[in-house]
């Protein structure tokens, strides 16, 4: 029975030597070739490889990096209703002493309405959100630091409209008045200062 080209016999069988030596061309073919006949193999093989050259680049370069964990917020401090508005009081008359317009009160209060202000000017005083509570303690501790920085009382209440080279030229009043509570923290802070070099 003779063979015919391919290494078959007419029987269509391939002799084993026959088919090892094209499973070892196939082996051998160009990764082009490779591509056509299977793509999506092809595919896996490089995807496989980015891999583990990525993991390679991380082990040598990045073995010192450790995930960084978001700190738990502090706790706002724990004030009671009757607190907040005996602060409440105290900032109405503070803001009589410093001789603040409502617009200006309201402002330096994180912007509350001009009807919730006149309220508390009247004694109505309400519930106080951990915002407001923080820009209430950090008023009153900016009128603390200047009662013990000066003797003279109306010196302290007229202090927060004059220029002051620190600010720029600009008055305390005018730094509290950008509307963060950090433009109040930022005075306060130059305060404690002031009391910590005295």
């Amino acid at each position: 029975m003779a063979a015919n080209p391919c290494g078959a016999h007419q029987t269509g069988i391939i002799h084993p030597a026959t088919r090892r030596e094209y499973l070892s061309q196939r082996r051998r073919a160009s990764p082009e070739a490779q591509a056509r006949r299977n793509p999506i193999l092809t595919e896996l093989a490089i995807w496989r490889n980015n891999q583990y050259t990525y993991a390679k680049w991380q082990e040598k370069y990045m073995p010192h990096l450790e995930l960084v964990t978001q700190p738990p917020a502090p706790q706002a401090p724990d004030i009671s209703l009757e607190e907040a508005q005996a602060m409440q009081r105290a900032i109405v008359n503070l803001f009589a002493k410093w001789e603040l317009t409502d617009d200006e009160a309201c402002s330096l209060l994180g912007g509350i309405g001009l009807r919730t202000f006149s309220r508390w000017k009247s004694g109505d005083l309400g519930r106080t959100s951990i915002d407001l509570q923080a820009r209430m303690s950090n008023l009153l501790g900016i009128h603390k630091a200047l009662r013990l920085l000066f003797d003279d009382p109306a010196r302290a209440y007229g202090w927060i409209k004059r220029p002051n080279s620190a600010f720029g030229d600009l008055s305390a009043l005018q730094i509290m008045l950008g509307g963060q509570l950090t433009d109040l923290m930022r005075v306060r802070r130059y305060l404690d200062a002031q009391r910590g070099v005295w």
